[in-house]
């Protein structure tokens, strides 16, 4: 048997004990399991291991997934029609290596039996773990105790571990421990919702299995999406002689069981590390792709776990340099904004060309798909905190280009047509009006890049990748929209982010984040000629795309003195919100699309969206009209729409309102607002937190390649920080009731980031510049929500 003696791990500081740095859950917390895996999720942008108890019963939905693992199925249609998706894919589990189960003098570990002394499970926010310690009274009235810890390591990708420990309470127990790595693990049917996942089950076909000693590895392949993976695991031992060890392989599982009696005071440990591979069936072949899992776990358990945890603290703390935001007066929120920030961080990878899915690697949700909260929320984070996921995730765009360029040609439109719903490029969404529709992800891209472009100036990426991004997506522009007699630009029959209206004409958002599409690539063309002439660009169509930008419609009620958010949307008739119960929420599981679409009723914020994105295209007085019209009419059925409604909130002025609004966003999966954080967490949700924050009361824009700040605080606050990374450099922003504070830490002499308070151009370099803070103008009275959809009042304390 193999044994190694392995350090305690180090003395916890005072920041470790800070609880804002920790998510909890204990025994009363048994009812809430699938929503509890989600929020301690552990993964690293290639791998996810979702928080599921270390036996793995009972479960609420278990799942091991591999960014852009999947498998293909066909899509049934009522009534078929031309261009409809005729395949989705669907995101699938895995072999998890997680499993660890154990029996007591012949009675099985579950927490739903015998005495549950002790169940405290933690995620330690800085540590990148998630510990586990359980004592446990079996029904025969046997006691054990569980120390467990689990990572998914961030340095290195496929690598994840797991230390488990048992020990007596306080007499001698008969031990089996089962560690085992499952292919086809069961996946439950979770909901009716349409907007679940659609479980494939037993989705993987055993090719290869090896067995030897502690050690083993797994190769599976797909059937219809033709991908191959390997998972290898390796184990460590520490136990009393008396402890036997042995191994099993069958297709769908490999097995090392230790048996053996525990006398009090002694104790097992079993460590296992596990490496995951992924590669197309016709790329690397079974046994050599099972090699590389192979050397990758061996590798990590010859470095010892303890250098595991090492390198992911260290990994966590460059991040937290640059990420962490501190919040004074909510300690609450100060732990939700930092739970967010982790799942950020961990949902990408700097060194492949990976995207981020709408749920990460945390649930099924949405079938795993990528959507444009992407490019439209989670980037916008990143690429102030982690420029280099941003990138990665942009590659991944341009490498799908083909596959979007085929799509335009198939709907018989120019350049290129990103899907809606994707994982490996294809159109995955049967929903036309909803999906197809949705032109506005393709301009949701552009402004990432554009936005990535101006925060680093890495114009590297912008002649290799970003110019091909920004010139097919405006020739989709160009080709689709029409240019009528009066000499306006219009695109017609679109659908914007607010779902409860489909295929209208000028919806504001969509115009105008093409616009912004259209004049950056002009701008990108002409500033890299020789790549956009090898395009097929040529200086008549940079004209015309400059021609159409300007051109474009923008519909606006004249009466009501406000923006339509499409045209005519301000003459449909109103909701009857009179008539709606608390229970007809979300709208879309009670009311039919052909009532919701006819009315003025608002699912998401669209119009107030297109006023965060483009903030230059309205007044002061504009965005105060349109948010006092826009609110009451806004019930917020979608997790995106808190965060840009607390932004423009706060810009306004109604402070506690927008409050009350962040935390709803920050809250969102901790607190399970929607019932729907069991299939997932929403990543876009948690990034909303931060831009409510930064964007909201820290004023901050950066849509023209400038940056300001428009910094107010809430009443509920009196501090608030936070960092942003901007051409290389840290700049790191403090506000208090008093004064704002810029200044560059890692500052050196010829150091220097230009930017705006409140109007004015400051140089901030090695020397911190403070300002004082503005009072804000009276708004006037707070804008209604719709009935019973205001969201919890916190703002007052």
């Amino acid at each position: 048997m193999q044994s190694t003696a392995t350090a305690d791990e180090p003395a916890a500081t005072e920041s470790d004990r800070d609880e804002t740095w920790r998510i909890r859950r204990t025994a009363g917390d048994r009812d809430r399991l699938a929503e509890t895996e989600s929020i301690f999720a552990l993964g690293n942008g290639w791998v996810g291991w979702r928080g599921t108890l270390d036996e793995g019963e009972p479960y609420g939905m278990p799942g091991t997934y591999l960014n852009g693992f999947h498998e293909r199925r066909d899509v049934a249609y009522p009534e078929d029609g031309y261009g409809f998706p005729q395949q989705s894919d669907s995101v699938v589990s895995a072999p998890n290596a997680a499993l660890i189960r154990l029996w007591v003098d012949g009675e099985p570990l579950d927490i739903r039996t015998g005495t549950l002394r002790v169940h405290d499970r933690v995620l330690d926010l800085r540590a990148g773990v998630l510990r586990r310690e359980t004592e446990w009274i079996s029904p025969g009235a046997h006691g054990v105790r569980i120390r467990s810890t689990r990572l998914v390591s961030l340095p290195r990708r496929p690598v994840a571990a797991v230390r488990y420990e048992v020990e007596p309470l306080d007499a001698a127990v008969e031990l089996r421990i089962c560690s085992d790595l499952l292919a086809n693990e069961h996946v439950p049917e979770r909901s009716d919702d349409p907007r679940a996942a659609s479980v494939v089950q037993d989705p993987l076909t055993a090719e290869t299995r090896r067995s030897s000693g502690l050690d083993g590895v797994l190769v599976h392949r797909t059937d219809r999406s033709a991908q191959r993976v390997a998972v290898a695991v390796a184990h460590l031992v520490d136990a009393p002689p008396t402890v036997a060890t042995a191994g099993d392989c069958t297709p769908d599982r490999l097995r090392l069981t230790l048996t053996g009696r525990l006398a009090p005071g002694e104790r097992l440990r079993l460590t296992k590390f596990a490496a995951y591979e992924c590669a197309p069936v016709d790329g690397t072949p079974p046994d050599e792709l099972a090699d590389l899992a192979v050397a990758e776990a061996a590798g990590a358990r010859a470095d010892g776990f303890d250098a595991l945890l090492a390198d992911q603290r260290a990994a966590l703390d460059a991040a937290w340099r640059a990420a962490d935001l501190e919040l004074d007066g909510d300690p609450e929120l100060q732990q939700a904004v930092r739970f967010a920030l982790f799942h950020l961080l961990q949902a990408g990878r700097p060194d492949r060309d990976h995207t981020i899915p709408a749920k990460g690697l945390t649930g099924n949700g949405y079938d795993g798909h990528v959507l444009w909260d992407t490019e439209g929320y989670v980037l916008p984070v990143l690429t102030y905190l982690a420029p280099e996921i941003a990138r990665s995730a942009l590659r991944w765009r341009s490498a799908h280009l083909p596959e979007a360029r085929e799509r335009a040609a198939e709907l018989g439109l120019s350049g290129a047509t990103f899907p809606w719903r994707t994982i490996g490029g294809r159109e995955c969404s049967g929903y036309w009006p909803a999906g197809t529709a949705g032109l506005h992800v393709n301009a949701d891209i552009a402004d990432a890049v554009l936005r990535y472009v101006a925060a680093t100036g890495d114009d590297e990426f912008l002649a290799e990748a970003g110019v091909e991004l920004l010139v097919e997506t405006a020739r989709l522009w160009h080709g689709f929209g029409h240019r009528t007699a009066d000499g306006g630009f219009h695109l017609y029959g679109v659908t914007g982010p607010d779902e409860y209206s489909a295929l209208v004409d000028d919806n504001v958002f969509t115009n105008l984040m093409a616009r912004r599409n259209l004049r950056g690539a002009a701008d990108a063309a002409e500033r890299h000629p020789d790549r956009a002439e090898r395009l097929g660009v040529r200086p008549a169509e940079v004209a015309a795309w400059r021609a159409a930008a300007d051109a474009m419609a923008v519909p606006y009620d004249d009466e009501r003195g406000v923006h339509q958010q499409s045209a005519g949307f301000t003459t449909r008739p109103e909701w009857d919100f009179a008539d709606t119960d608390e229970d007809d929420y979300p709208l879309l599981l009670h009311h039919p699309y052909l009532e919701l679409y006819r009315r003025q009723v608002v699912k998401q914020a669209d119009l107030v969206l297109a006023m965060l994105r483009c903030p230059g295209e309205f007044t002061a007085d504009e965005k105060a009209r349109n948010v006092a019209y826009y609110q009451p009419r806004t019930v917020r059925d979608s997790s995106l729409s808190a965060a840009p409604q607390a932004v423009l909130a706060a810009e306004v002025g109604h402070l506690d309102l927008a409050y009350d609004l962040f935390a709803e966003s920050a809250l969102q999966d901790l607190a399970d607002l929607g019932d729907k954080t069991a299939d997932g967490l929403h990543l876009a949700s948690l990034a909303g937190a931060w831009l409510a924050l930064v964007q909201g009361f820290g004023g901050m824009r950066d849509d023209r390649g400038v940056l300001s700040f428009d910094p107010r605080l809430p009443r509920r606050l009196d501090r608030l920080a936070f960092h942003l990374r901007w051409h290389g450099h840290r700049l790191r922003v403090t506000l208090t009731r008093d004064e704002a504070c810029y200044e560059l830490p890692d500052a050196g002499p010829e150091d220097v980031v230009e930017l705006w308070h409140h109007g004015e151009r400051l140089s901030v370099g090695t020397t911190a510049v403070r300002r004082p803070m503005p009072p804000v103008p009276d708004p006037g009275p707070e804008p209604p929500c719709p009935p019973g959809r205001r969201p919890p009042r916190r703002s007052a304390g």
